[in-house]
Order: C-alpha cells, then structure tokens, then sequence
C-alpha cells in the first residue's frame, strides 16, 4: 500500500501560497500567510471550492517528515505594536493621498514660520539700519552687530533640531509644533516692545529662532514616511513655504510700519504666524515611529564619511549664502542704486524667484538625484556672487536678485533630500537631520557677521562691498567644489548617473 509523503519544501510551499494584499496605503488585509492561520474569508473559499487542497491535519498522519504546524497564537504582537517588525518599518508609503498630502501643506507652514522668517530679515537689517530704527542715534548699532540679530536667528532653527529630532524620533512631534508654534508667536509680540538692541537680540534671535528650531527639523522628517518617489517633489512644495513667507512678510512689514509703526507691524506678522502655524497643529501627525529608541547624538554619523562630507560642503555654502541674503537689500540702498523703497522690495524678489528654485529643482531630483541638482546650483549661487563686484544700476540688482534666488533654493530644500539619500537607516534620520543642520548653524554664525566685519573693514567711512562678496562667492565656489567631490566618491564620475 503506498503511503503519501510530503516533503518540509512542500509544507513551506503550502504555508505561503499566495492570498495576503494590501490596500494603498500599505496596509496587509490578509494576515494568514503572515501567520499560518486563515483568515475566515481564506477558510471558507477553501471549503467551497472542490479544488482545494486537504487540511494540513489530515496529511500529518501520513507524513511523519513534513514540518509540524505551529500552534496557539502567533508570536510577536499585533502589526503596529513595540517590538514587532510593522513597528520598526511600518507599511510603505503612500506616496499621496488626503493623509499625505495634508502633511506636504502642514509642512509648506512651518517653513513658512521658520526660513519664510529667516529670509525676511533682510528687511529688518535694512530699517534697523536706517534713520527711523528703533535703534538710537542712527549708526549707534553697526552693520556686523546688528547681523548678529538674524544670523542668531538661523543658528537657533538649525541648533533646534539638535534636541526636536531626537524627540522627534521617540514620538513627541506634536508637543514639538506646539511648543514651537508658541515660540514664534510669543517672540513677535515680545520684538513688537523692544527699543533696545539686547531687546531685539534676545526676542528676535533667541526666542522666535528656537520656537522655529523646534519645528523644522521635524515638520522635514516627517514627510519621508508619507513618500518615497515623490519625496523631492513633496519636499519642494513644502520648503517653498520659506519663499512665500519670504515674499509676505517683508511687504506687510513695508507697507504697514508707515501706517501702524514698528511695534504693531510686527504684532501683525505674529498673528499671521500664530494663523498659519494652526494648520501643522492641527494636521502634521507621525505615522511610523522606530521600535528602538536612538541617544540623541548619533555618534555613527562621525563615522559616515560621505555624511560627514556632505554636511561640511553645506557648511561653507552656508557661509557664502547668508552674505547675500543679509546684504543685498542694504547694498542697493548703500550704493545708490536703489531708492529706499526699492531697496525693501529687493528681498521679496529675491524670495518669490527662490519659490520656483525650490519646487521645479526638487521635482527634477527624483528623475536625477538631489546631488547632480546641488552641484550646479552652488557653482551658479558663487558666480552670482562674484558678479555684484561689477553691479552698479537697479536692473543689475534685480536680475541678480532673480537668478540668485532661484539658484539659492537648492540649498533650502535639496539638504533634507541628500540627508534621506545618505542615510540607510532610516530610525535615525531625525537624529541625523538635527545633527546635520544644527553643524550647518555655525555657518550662519559666520556667513552675516563674517561679512558684515569685512564691510566694515575700510579707513574713509565707507564699505567693503569688494570684499564681503569675494569673501562669500569663494566659499559658495567651495561648496560646490566640496559636494561634487562626495559626489564622485558615492555614486562614481559617470554624468548620467542618477545621484
């Protein structure tokens, strides 16, 4: 009498027949070839159909070699528990969808609140500069100390992410908006009383710079849960935030100071602020959290070595970019070139041409990779810059306001792709974006001030515009150089390839 055998092979071939699906959000609908237990809907097609293979039981007898079936519940915890593998790496991104693209518009508000700010400050420099500044008697705050103020500001968003990506990592990206949000709004108020240099320091630099610290880094990392091949794109619409927030409010602070006065056209860019921050508020939400919490500082990254380049390239591009954006506006009004209500409008032109360089750039990254677009964008960013040695007429200045924006969104936007790229594992990324950016805030400690010192460096009262746009051109020239280097060190010299 021949006896039916069925091999350990053939019991494993049958334990994963196919039957699981997923919707598009990513999400298994059948868990019995997850677990080996059928579903209710698996088991009762199995009965109906004449066609359907013997239970497991009634072949075991018979089968004394075939791998026992595992029995009681499964192990490991329910999807979407601690310690179980959907914790760890979660279903795959949608890659759209309502829940998505809610984040990208939560998103495009924070940058809105945080660079859209930062890149505004050329305007403050300006009237802090000139006769009708709170600061008294004119010229008593000089050009280097007052860059202070922004360039304290800056460090403090990218500082933040030292601490917010981190917290971001363990779970706490809604305390995090909230508390930030709070920050910024507060801040504002606090700079609409100060009449004091130390006032605005503190209110302006400190305050409103850590409130938006603590929102950056995370409303960037958490996009990268909801896309994967749209993830240059959704970055792009959202850093495009920072060129709108850069056009908005430098005009109503222009247009309101004459009407209203300093203090109340600053009260209303805080309630703007205190506006539109409600919408990450309310909507930003982390879908996947990492089943094992990271320390705070991720010392492998000093180990990265094309982490560690690629931020360093950033960091002397940074440098060079903060002398442009800070001086521009002043430089025109300083020269001649502009009248002073000309001179207000330089900053929002530059910020509407930087809203196209950070969405067209981004969305051309997914088909070519972030880095084949940041390369050409810091070589174009410090031959713009050595070009203003030669400006003299308004035109000039517009035009290179134009092409310098468009070029300098790269640097806003396309950092938090190429950190995405290098970073394999992706339970550190919001540690390593922090760390990343808060490296890259030394340079905007270095970039104003830096070049408001060489401005000043003249014996007949005058300025050293010569020079500060020297100093800044080199050291975009560098970061490209620096960048193009990693480039070929990670993904080869080939042209073509996508990198």
């Amino acid at each position: 009498m021949a006896s039916t055998t069925l091999s350990p092979n053939s019991a494993f071939a049958e334990r994963n027949t196919p039957g699981a699906s997923t919707d598009k959000e990513g999400n298994i609908s059948d868990q019995s070839t997850a677990t080996g237990i059928p579903s209710p809907s698996r088991a009762s097609s199995e009965k109906s159909s004449p066609l359907a293979a013997p239970p497991a039981a009634t072949t075991s007898a018979a089968a004394p070699d075939a791998e026992k079936q595992p029995t009681g519940p499964p192990t490991g915890g329910p999807p979407g528990a601690p310690g179980s593998g959907a914790w760890d790496s979660g279903p795959p991104p949608p890659n759209g969808g309502l829940a998505a693209w809610l984040q990208v518009a939560s998103a495009f508000f924070i940058f809105f609140n945080t660079w859209g700010l930062l890149n505004t400050f050329g305007i403050f420099q300006t009237y802090y500069e000139s006769p009708s500044s709170i600061f008294q008697p004119p010229g008593s705050v000089s050009s280097s100390n007052i860059s202070w103020i922004g360039s304290i500001q800056s460090f403090m968003v990218l500082l933040g992410g030292l601490v917010s990506g981190p917290l971001y990592d363990r779970g706490y990206l809604k305390h995090l908006i909230v508390v930030g949000a709070f920050g910024v709004v507060f801040g504002h108020m606090m700079l609409s009383l100060a009449k004091e240099y130390y006032q605005a320091l503190l209110a302006q630099g400190f305050v409103v710079g850590l409130g938006a610290g603590m929102m950056f880094t995370p409303g960037v990392a958490v996009l990268q849960s909801y896309f994967s091949t749209k993830i240059g794109l959704a970055t792009g619409l959202a850093a495009a935030g920072s060129s709108f927030g850069g056009v908005v409010y430098p005009i109503v602070f222009y247009r309101l100071i004459d009407r209203i006065g300093y203090g109340w056209s600053v009260r209303v860019i805080g309630f703007i602020a205190l506006g539109t921050l409600a919408v990450p508020v309310v909507f930003l939400k982390q879908r996947v959290k990492p089943g094992k919490v990271r320390a705070f500082v991720d010392v492998t990254a000093f180990t990265d070595g094309p982490y560690v380049l690629f931020t360093l390239g950033c960091f002397v591009g940074f440098i060079g970019l903060y002398t442009m954006l800070f001086y521009l506006s002043f430089f025109g009004l300083d020269t001649g070139a502009t009248d002073p209500a000309m001179a207000f409008y330089i900053v929002p032109i530059l910020n509407a041409a930087s809203m196209f360089g950070r969405t067209l750039p981004n969305w051309l990254s997914d088909k070519t990779g972030p880095f084949n677009i940041l390369i050409p964008g810091a070589l174009v960013c410090g031959a713009l810059t050595l070009a203003m040695m030669g400006v003299k007429s308004l035109g000039a200045i517009i035009v290179v306001a134009i092409l310098f924006g468009f070029f300098s969104g790269v640097f806003i936007a396309l950092p938090t792709v190429c950190y995405i790229v290098l970073t394999k594992d992706k339970s550190r990324l919001g540690s390593r974006i922090g760390m990343g950016y808060a490296f890259l805030g030394l340079a905007t400690l270095i970039g104003g001030p830096g070049g408001g010192a060489i401005l000043q460096q003249t014996g007949h009262g005058g300025h050293n515009w010569t020079g500060m746009w020297t100093f800044g051109g080199v050291m975009l020239l560098a970061s490209g150089a620096i960048i193009m280097v990693l480039r070929g060190w990670k993904f080869g010299v080939k042209l073509t390839t996508k990198a």
